[in-house]
C-alpha cells in the first residue's frame, strides 16, 4: 500500500509519474502532518537527527555536491522510494539546494534536463534553483553519471 504525502500538502513537488516529494527548509519548523519516512539532506554540515530514516548529501549553500556520484545516488534512492513512501528534500530554506535537487529527481522521472527548471519553478517554488552553477549542473545531470 502506498503512504505517500498528499499532492495539496505544503511543499509537495507532484512528479509527472505521480510520485509526491515534499521539500522543505530544515530551518523553519518541520510542517503539520505525517513524517516522512526517508529524507535526504543538502547541507554543509551533518543535519540535525531524525526519527526517520535519512542520507546527507554534503552540498555547501549555493553550491554544487562535494561529491556528485553520492549525490546522484540519494536522489535516485529519494525518486525510486517516493513511489511508496513519505520523502523529503531539504537544505536549510528550502530553496537552491533543494530545487536543484527536486530538479534532479525530475529529470530521474522523465522530464528533459533544459525543461526540469522550469518544472520545479512552475510545480514547487517560483525563485528555487538560485545560482547559474546550480541551473549549469541541472542541464548537465544525466542519470547514468555514477
Amino acid at each position: 500500500m502506498k503512504d505517500t504525502w498528499e499532492a495539496s500538502q505544503a511543499g509537495v513537488l507532484v512528479l509527472p509519474s505521480g510520485r509526491c516529494i515534499r521539500g522543505r527548509g530544515l530551518h523553519y519548523p518541520l510542517p503539520p502532518g505525517p513524517l516522512p519516512e526517508f529524507g535526504v539532506y543538502l547541507l554543509g554540515k551533518p543535519p540535525p537527527a531524525a526519527s526517520w530514516e535519512f542520507r546527507w548529501v554534503r552540498w555547501p549553500d549555493l553550491r554544487l555536491p562535494a561529491d556528485q556520484a553520492d549525490a546522484l545516488d540519494a536522489l535516485s534512492e529519494a525518486w525510486r522510494r517516493a513511489e511508496s513512501e513519505r520523502v523529503e528534500v531539504a537544505c536549510m530554506r528550502g530553496i537552491g539546494r533543494t530545487g536543484t535537487a527536486l530538479a534532479c529527481i525530475a529529470i530521474l522521472d522523465g522530464v528533459p534536463p533544459e525543461q526540469a527548471v522550469t518544472y520545479v519553478r512552475r510545480n514547487y517554488r517560483r525563485r528555487t534553483v538560485e545560482t547559474p552553477g546550480q541551473r549549469r549542473y541541472v542541464a548537465r545531470f544525466r542519470p547514468q553519471e555514477a
